[in-house]
C-alpha cells in the first residue's frame, strides 16, 4: 500500500535515503566525507521527527514495513528510493505510477546515473535537454518529462 508518510516512518525513510544514496552516488561524486560523514541516518531521522511538516509530500510503500518512498512537490518528483533489499520487485514502478496519477510530470536525475535514467525512460519519461549543475560539485542533473 502507498500512503502518506507519518512520523513513525522517519527512521525507515532516513535509512533508505542514506543507504541508497551511498550505494548509487558514491561512485559518481567520489566524496566519502559526504557519503559517510555528512550523510547519517540518525540526524536525518531526527529532522523528520522534530519537523513533521518535512514529511509533507513523502509517500511510502508499506508492505508490512516501509520498503521505499517517493517525495513529490507539485508536478515534480523530488526523490524516489527503494531499499536495496527489495530492488527489482516493482516497488519503484508502483511509487512512480502513484506520483504520475497525482499529477507529477517531471524530475531531475543525475546525468551519470544511467540506471535511473533507464528506469524513468521505461516509465515514459523523456530527457528534455535541460541540465543543471549539482551545487558544489562538477556533476549535472538532467530534466526528464512525461
Amino acid at each position: 500500500m502507498i500512503r502518506q508518510a507519518i512520523v513513525e516512518d522517519s527512521s525507515r525513510i532516513a535509512e533508505i535515503s542514506v543507504f541508497t544514496k551511498r550505494m548509487n552516488y558514491r561512485t559518481i561524486f567520489n566524496d566519502d566525507s559526504v557519503s559517510f560523514g555528512e550523510m547519517q541516518v540518525y540526524p536525518l531521522a531526527l529532522e523528520y521527527i522534530n519537523n513533521p511538516d518535512s514529511l509533507k509530500g513523502i509517500y511510502v510503500y508499506d508492505d508490512e514495513f516501509v520498503k521505499g518512498f517517493i517525495h513529490i512537490d507539485g508536478e515534480e518528483i523530488v526523490e524516489l528510493y527503494v531499499d536495496s533489499f527489495f530492488a527489482g520487485q516493482g516497488i519503484g514502478g508502483k511509487l512512480l505510477e502513484y506520483a504520475i496519477a497525482e499529477g507529477c510530470r517531471f524530475l531531475w536525475v543525475l546525468e551519470k546515473n544511467a540506471g535511473a535514467r533507464r528506469f524513468y525512460a521505461a516509465h515514459g519519461f523523456q530527457e528534455t535537454g535541460a541540465r543543471k549543475n549539482e551545487e558544489g560539485t562538477d556533476e549535472y542533473s538532467i530534466e526528464m518529462k512525461r
